[in-house]
């Protein structure tokens, strides 16, 4: 599973990307990639400081859809 990511820089706030989390596990159960996401997307955004995250959804591997 993957969480895929729409983000914005805090300075310029028109100024968005794309970006992906890898998750430590095969599954394709989407409850389970919720429930982690919190935790993940946290863990990202303390990384990530300049970055605000905007949307957010899981996806499974290999499937990742066009948009967001």
């Amino acid at each position: 599973m993957l969480i895929l990511l729409s983000v914005c820089l805090l300075s310029q706030p028109a100024q968005c990307y794309e970006d992906r989390i890898p998750m430590s596990y095969e599954g394709t159960n989407p409850f389970v990639c919720l429930r982690h996401a919190q935790s993940a997307l946290a863990a990202w955004q303390e990384s990530h400081p300049e970055l605000h995250v905007a949307r957010w959804r899981c996806a499974v591997r290999g499937t990742l859809p066009k948009d967001l």
